[in-house]
């Protein structure tokens, strides 16, 4: 909504742009001069604390794409060099802001035109709604006064990458923002790759009275090398021997932690079976996960005299069993 600055001061000028600046242009200008005249960089000095809120200002009603068309209607008509039409017609009449102002809210009850069209010498004309356009100034008449308090700060996002060690146990980190302070955040555990953190009150100051905006920070967490995330279950792929797996065997497994854990591996376990250690997880808000054991049985690559011949043995035992036979029947249903 307009209010009384828009009429006061020139955004283009403050931000240094031309008046057909695209959207990256302007971006580029406010990052600038927001480095240059943040509070920060000039402690104590009252003109850049006055100077970087016009920055703000400037910035918040330019990068808005309907702030900033009703901020251009309104210059126009104050520059003196446009053309107005009441209401929706296509009536060629020019008049002046009294005979436009006399059509608008003069009469009975305020009922003349809520639209008015207006063009520059250049060609083209606009229709806009007055109600929109001048409710912030109020006093103009019944039906178009409004109010509007202090604006809250924006939201800004940002982008972080982590370690997975990082996002399940949590950690703090500092962050860079655009204006070239830094702030420092919490990541809770059990933050999962690609999530959006909402840290509320980190974002763009607002008004004098009003509060920030909020951060939205994107997470980025690299992978680990061992562990993979099964919601707040870690699982880790642990090698066994054929031995330890036919016989059984107690072996010592990897922690996220750092340090290992024993985990009986029962006799007769075969490849790719999961076994389960309960609170070994992802301790987060939400809850606590386990460990997931999942059990690869290593077949040696070369063998000894002594080993082919007990091979040859257990081959021998195993003489007509055919492990592939319920697989052979299950192919045909």
């Amino acid at each position: 909504m307009a209010n009384q600055d828009w009429l006061d001061k020139d955004f283009y000028a403050i931000l240094g742009v031309p008046q057909d600046a695209d959207e990256a242009t302007i971006k580029k200008a406010y990052r600038k001069l927001a480095r240059e005249w943040h509070p920060d960089a000039k402690p104590g000095d009252a003109a850049a604390e006055q100077k970087f809120k016009d920055i703000g200002e400037a910035y918040a009603v330019l990068s808005d794409p309907e702030q900033r068309k009703q901020y251009d209607a309104i210059r126009a008509m104050t520059r003196g060099g446009a053309r107005f039409a009441a209401g929706g017609g296509g009536g060629g009449g020019s008049a002046g802001f009294e005979d436009l102002f006399a059509q608008m809210f003069g009469g009975a009850g305020g009922g003349g035109a809520r639209n008015v069209r207006f063009g520059t010498a250049g060609g083209g004309a606009q229709t806009i709604n007055l109600e929109d356009l001048l409710g912030g100034f109020g006093g103009f008449g019944g039906g178009y006064s409004a109010t509007r308090g202090p604006r809250r700060g924006e939201d800004v996002e940002a982008r972080t990458t982590i370690s997975f060690r990082q996002a399940a146990v949590g950690d703090t980190i500092t962050l860079r923002t655009p204006e070239g302070g830094t702030i420092t955040t919490r990541i809770p555990a059990g933050v999962k790759d690609g999530q959006k953190i909402r840290l509320r009150g980190k974002g763009r100051r607002g008004d004098p009275g009003a509060p920030p905006g909020d951060l939205l920070l994107h997470v980025h967490v690299r992978p680990h090398p061992v562990f993979e995330r099964d919601g707040l279950n870690l699982l880790v792929d642990v090698p066994v021997t054929f031995a330890e797996a036919a016989l059984g065997a107690t072996i010592a497994v990897p922690t996220l932690e750092g340090g290992t854990v024993k985990v009986k591996v029962p006799a007769g376990t075969p490849s790719g079976r999961v076994l389960r250690v309960r609170g070994r997880g992802i301790k987060a808000k939400q809850g606590t996960g386990d460990l997931l054991v999942r059990v690869n049985v290593v077949v040696p690559q070369k063998l000894s005299d002594r080993a082919r011949e007990a091979v040859e043995v257990l081959r021998a035992e195993e003489n007509g069993v055919d492990p592939r036979a319920e697989l052979y029947v299950r192919a045909r249903e």
